[in-house]
This record gives C-alpha cells, sequence and structure tokens, in this order.
C-alpha cells in the first residue's frame, strides 16, 4: 500500500474571534470533580505532529481538500525514532486517493476542552477552508482524574459544538468520532465499550446539530472481539523487551496503538467514511473490512 505523508498545502489566515466568544458561551474550564475511571494516556513524552505549514507568498495555490484531525494520543503521528508507536491518524492517508490531504493536528495528552484552551482549534480554523473536513476524536482524556485535561460530560457536550460550528462558519464539514475503546473485556471475555457516557454525549451531540457521527467506538470494538483477546495484543503497544530502542524495557499498553494497529484503525475509519455518504466518502480507496480480515 502506498506511503502517503500527512500534509498540508493551506494560505495562513488572521485567526478568529469565534472560538473565544463561543468559550464564553459555553464555559471554559468548568471542571469539577473527576470520575472513578482513570486512563493513562502519556506514552508520548509531549511528542508535536510532523504537519508543516508551507509559506505561501502568491494568492494563487494549490487547493487539495483537506482532512484536519483535532484528537489525541490514539489520532496523533509519531516520530519514527518513537517505533513501533503510531496513531490512527498517521495511517489514514493510506486508504485515501491523491485528491485528499492531511493535516493530522492531534497530540497526545489533550481533551476536547484543553486543545480549545491551548489554541490548537483557533489553529486549525484560522486554516481550514470551504470543502475541507475537521475529524473530531476526544473522550480518553476528557475522563481523565488529571484536572487539565478532566471535563465532565456536560462540558465535553458542549465544547463539541465549539468544534462544529468553527468547522461551519468556514464552510468544512465537521465529522465527530466517537472514541476508540482501549484494551478492555470483561469475565465472559467480551470487549467493553470505554468512555460510554463521552460516547453517548457525542451521539446526542452529532442528532442535536446534524453533524455526521463516525462511530469509531461501535467499530472497534467489534474489531477486538472478531480478533479476540490475544488477537488484540498486536494491535495495541505490546511490545517485548530489547527489541526497539524507544521501548528498551519492552510495554504492555492497553491504550495506545502499534503500527499494525493504528493501520487496522485506520481502515476502520475509511470504512466509516465511505459509508457515510459523504463527497469525501468518493475518495476512500480500501474499503476497511480488509483489515478485520
Amino acid at each position: 500500500m502506498r506511503n502517503k505523508a500527512t500534509i498540508q498545502r493551506r494560505m495562513p489566515f488572521m485567526l478568529l474571534s469565534i472560538i473565544t466568544c463561543l468559550g464564553t458561551l459555553f464555559g471554559y474550564g468548568g471542571a469539577s470533580a473527576a470520575p472513578s475511571t482513570t486512563i493513562v494516556q502519556d506514552a508520548t513524552h509531549g511528542v508535536t505532529n510532523n504537519f508543516t505549514t508551507p509559506a505561501v507568498t502568491q494568492d494563487v495555490y494549490t487547493h487539495l481538500p483537506t482532512i484536519y484531525l483535532a484528537g489525541d494520543s490514539t489520532v496523533q503521528t509519531y516520530r519514527e525514532a518513537q517505533r513501533p508507536q503510531a496513531g490512527w491518524g498517521q495511517m489514514i492517508g493510506q486508504y485515501l486517493d491523491d485528491s485528499i490531504a492531511v493535516s493530522n493536528q492531534a497530540i497526545g495528552g489533550r481533551s476536547s476542552r484543553s486543545f480549545i484552551e491551548q489554541g490548537r482549534l483557533d489553529t486549525i480554523i484560522s486554516q481550514i477552508q470551504p470543502g475541507d473536513y475537521l475529524m473530531i476524536q476526544f473522550g480518553h482524556n476528557d475522563a481523565d482524574r488529571k484536572p487539565e485535561r478532566y471535563t465532565p460530560v456536560q462540558d465535553y457536550h458542549n465544547y463539541l459544538k465549539v468544534y462544529i460550528h468553527g468547522a461551519r462558519s468556514k464552510g468544512a464539514t465537521p465529522i465527530l468520532v466517537t472514541p476508540v475503546s482501549r484494551r478492555d473485556y470483561n469475565a465472559s471475555g467480551q470487549f467493553n465499550v470505554s468512555f460510554p457516557e463521552y460516547v453517548a454525549a457525542m451521539k446526542q451531540v452529532a442528532a442535536e446539530t446534524q453533524t455526521p457521527l463516525l462511530d469509531l467506538s461501535a467499530r472497534s470494538v467489534a474489531y477486538y472481539n472478531s480478533v479476540g483477546i490475544e488477537g488484540t495484543t498486536s494491535i495495541f503497544l505490546h511490545v517485548q523487551p530489547g527489541l526497539y530502542p524507544y521501548f528498551p524495557n519492552g510495554v504492555v499498553d492497553n491504550t495506545h496503538f502499534q503500527e499494525y494497529g493504528a493501520m487496522q484503525i485506520a481502515g476502520l475509519v475509511a470504512e466509516g467514511i465511505r459509508d457515510l455518504g459523504l463527497p469525501l466518502s468518493e475518495h476512500v480507496l480500501n474499503p476497511a473490512s480488509s483489515a478485520v480480515q
């Protein structure tokens, strides 16, 4: 399969004030007592993604419809030195034809709230154009106990609307992506839905705002059940000692993916894009059903 780089071809624009106004409306930072679920989300050491913004000095430039990704470490792009860890966002381009660009601005440790507070959504909205797409996957860190991450479900509900409004204000299409599930199973060996309250909240927002919804939560759980408990060890970041310099002592991580797993999850996302029936759907090269065979 072709190796498609994560690219971005855009002219810089002035930052919008819309997010600041909406922040006041929806009440940024309204964190209260954390829920009982604690998710370890930082195997990334604060690494940023390898997207670039080329300098543009002319009014005429090449425009490719671009998918912008806003999300966490399960989505982000990792450095070569961090192999075999990978996010589905760095693989999704391999399921799309060359007429679509991908700008992966997901970053580890971010919630729907902190991504906005740090100005990362502002950056996307300043660049996104009519005909582009904004795919939004949060939930892992929103459910985290850490105060800089935690976002109550109702606030999460409101923050998602900020992303949707921002994309639509620029003529782009938002796509909500329910959070990919962790490697968490019950006594009968069936995989559990991770962060069910946040999954439900995202579905509610999608219905309220008539926003396309890609249910990666359900797709990932179905996939894990199809390959079984042992099969998922090749999906998630389970690495033996001495194989990779970045993990000299090995690692057992049931949240993040290794390269093979990231490719499979990206395939599920591609299948979801295809099933949405959007103009973007016509650019999906490979059905994700191949990922679960």
